[in-house]
């Protein structure tokens, strides 16, 4: 917006208000008009009224002399803003004067007065203030440069006289902006007040109501009732369905020249008179708000004419059906937005109650039976290690549980298409198979992919036993619900892995030391007895140094997967720190780890390229011992490695106890 449109949107109520209750104190008509006056609030958009007042002035007659003066004007901050012609010294060079003397002068809020040199003349530059009527607040101000000889032969009150002048021609043009603005409020407000006193009562009653049929019933009786010989039906769109007997569903197809088929394509309108016998006349007027049109109405008059101001009513009790309507149709979807919401919140709410999988889609589960009152619930997913989506989460109890191929059935078609489906009439649906629908006897099914970080992991299934009982807001609402619910599958599957890797040492995949205490420190709650064994890598500096860290980390690699495979299940294998590796046995006595560990010291001297030896250090616990605790358990292994290293390594030593193996006895 310009600043001129700016200046001239402000509002003319209150101003016509204030300036009309002058004028009733006044006897002369004009007076309030005079009064008028430019206010601070306008300043910052008056440039371009200013600017044209400024060259109006200047192309007005004036004294001869005064022609070659160099004039200039700014704006209520001082700044330049134009000129008009400049003689001798340059335009730039009297705007920076202006302007740091126009600080002077809002400062001081007086005239301004300097002289110097320019051009080898001497020259005296003025900066005049032009104030507002009221308040005196500085809107604008006026350069002036003139020879100094001009200046002290009267020139001052000349200038003074033309500044004058120049705020009488700016009030002139503004008292015209503000008379046009004023003329042109009155022209609108005539012409809408028939339309007002046309539709007042049908707008009053019709935008009391907020219920979409009620509009419809308001606006159908009230043509009736203007028009009794009129036959109205009213063609709405398939998406609004009315028990009113004149509402009837839009056609699916129209003759070319249909009226309601024009109307309604063209949001116009449309009237044909003399059709058939020449005695009618046909009308269609189209129901439409900004968003579209949604229907339009269809009348049929026995008259050979209809007069243009009938038309013209018509039209505008269509126009404010049609905005009525649709504020009867947004507040019903607002509703719905609302409850929708709503129920979006407690799921998430629940969702996040948890981070354990399982549980996860229990709660899914049952929010979704409930927020849909569907018969039932059906939730997949995709389970790698056997090769199918599981059911796991299911109110059948004999599908609950089973592997289904990936695309079988209607779940596993939406899985494998990762489009969501909508079915009215399963049972007369030819070319569907759905185990669930035959076996509970459903008729109506929506389903939705379900989708974990932009990939389809499973499939969500809703099933009624009627038909049609799933709206396609329902449909909507479940691909809704079925984000929040990967979101937070994708949250606990996420946190499953941070754990994972919080206890997993990055390079051999081995447990972290930290977790093989809490295993540890669980177990001597619970076990009777368990045995540690601390391995470690013989002269492994020796190694890096000979062959590089790369070499020494594929070792340690190595190392790590035979003790991997070496070991039960259930036993726990992790890394102890630097080249050390510990192997913690449950319910293990000691002489039974010496088996497990002597099976990896023989594994590890034959197996690692280049060839490698290790040593190990092996402690028991008992409950029936006077202390236990993981500290002293890692403290008896580590003493039993450092017996083992300095005893020639490769060995196995038993807490105080060495077993050595190879040329010697197997243990002492």
């Amino acid at each position: 917006m310009s600043e001129r449109e700016a200046y001239e949107c402000k509002d003319n109520r209150v101003l016509l208000q204030d300036t009309m209750q002058s004028s009733g104190e006044n006897q002369d008509p004009a007076a309030w008009l005079r009064e008028m006056d430019i206010v601070s609030y306008d300043f910052p958009y008056a440039a371009s009224l200013i600017v044209e007042s400024f060259r109006e002035w200047r192309s007005l007659a004036g004294p001869a002399f005064a022609k070659s003066w160099n004039w200039g004007v700014l704006n209520f901050e001082g700044k330049y803003i134009d000129n008009t012609n400049f003689i001798g010294h340059s335009e730039q060079s009297w705007k920076v004067q202006w302007e740091a003397a126009a600080a002077f002068a809002l400062e001081s809020k007086e005239l301004y007065t300097a002289h110097q040199e320019a051009d080898g003349h001497q020259m005296s530059f003025l900066v005049l203030p032009i104030f507002s009527r009221g308040k005196r607040e500085i809107f604008a101000l006026l350069g002036c440069a003139m020879p100094q000889d001009q200046y002290e032969q009267g020139g001052l009150h000349t200038a003074e006289a033309m500044a004058a002048h120049y705020e009488t021609c700016f009030y002139r043009r503004f008292e015209h902006v503000f008379v046009s603005d004023l003329a042109g409020v009155h022209l609108h407000a005539e012409r809408e007040s028939n339309r007002r006193s046309l539709l007042f009562q049908i707008v009053q009653r019709m935008h009391d109501n907020i219920d979409v049929n009620a509009v419809l019933n308001e606006v159908i009786d009230s043509i009736s009732a203007m028009y009794p010989g009129a036959r109205l039906e009213l063609f709405m769109s398939q998406d609004h369905r009315s028990t009113h007997p004149q509402v009837k569903p839009l056609p699916l197809c129209w003759a070319n020249d249909d009226v309601c088929a024009k109307a309604f394509k063209d949001g116009r309108v449309a009237l044909y008179a003399g059709r058939d016998d020449c005695h009618s006349v046909e009308i269609g007027l189209p129901l439409g708000g900004k968003q579209g049109v949604y229907g339009v109405f269809h009348m049929v008059m026995d008259k050979p004419s209809f007069p243009e101001v009938d038309l013209r009513f018509l039209t505008m009790v269509a126009d404010t059906a049609g905005t009525a309507f649709e504020n009867a149709k947004l507040y019903e979807r607002s509703n719905q937005l609302i409850r929708e919401l709503r129920m979006s919140n407690e799921l998430t709410q629940r969702l996040n109650q948890s981070l354990r999988l399982g549980e996860i889609f229990q709660y899914a589960f049952e929010e979704l039976l409930d927020m849909f009152d569907a018969d039932y619930c059906c939730i997949l997913h995709m389970n790698e290690e056997k090769g199918g989506l599981e059911a796991i989460a299911c109110n059948y109890h004999p599908l609950l549980g089973e592997i289904i191929e990936k695309s079988a059935g209607l779940g596993g078609k939406v899985y494998a298409t990762g489009e969501a489906l909508i079915l009215s009439d399963y049972q007369n649906s030819a070319g569907t198979y759905s185990r669930l629908m035959d076996a509970t006897g459903s008729n109506s099914i929506i389903a939705t992919p379900l989708s974990v970080g932009g990939e389809v992991r499973g499939a969500i299934m809703l099933t009624h036993r009627d038909p049609h009982f799933f709206s396609y807001d329902s449909y909507r609402l479940l691909q809704a619900m079925a984000g929040h619910i990967g979101l937070a599958v994708g949250n606990a599957r996420l946190h499953a892995e941070v754990r994972r890797l919080a206890n997993r040492d990055t390079l051999t995949g081995l447990y972290a030391r930290h977790y093989l205490d809490e295993v540890i420190k669980d177990k001597q709650v619970t076990d009777f007895c368990g045995s540690l064994i601390v391995v470690d890598i013989d002269q492994f500096k020796m190694v890096n140094d000979t062959y590089g860290h790369q070499q020494g980390d594929k070792i340690l690699k190595q190392v790590s997967e035979i003790v991997k495979s070496s070991i039960r299940q259930g036993d726990i294998a992790a890394r102890w720190g630097g080249e050390e590796l510990a192997v913690y046995l449950p319910q293990l006595g000691v002489q039974q780890a010496v088996f497990v560990a002597e099976r990896i010291r023989n594994r590890v001297m034959g197996e690692t390229k280049p060839r490698v030896t290790v040593s190990c250090g092996i402690a028991e616990w008992s409950w029936t011992d006077e202390k236990v605790s993981v500290e002293s358990l890692f403290y008896r292994a580590d003493m039993a490695l450092y017996e083992a290293k300095n005893n020639g390594r490769n060995l196995v030593v038993i807490d105080n106890k060495k077993a050595e193996v190879g040329a010697k006895n197997p243990w002492v």
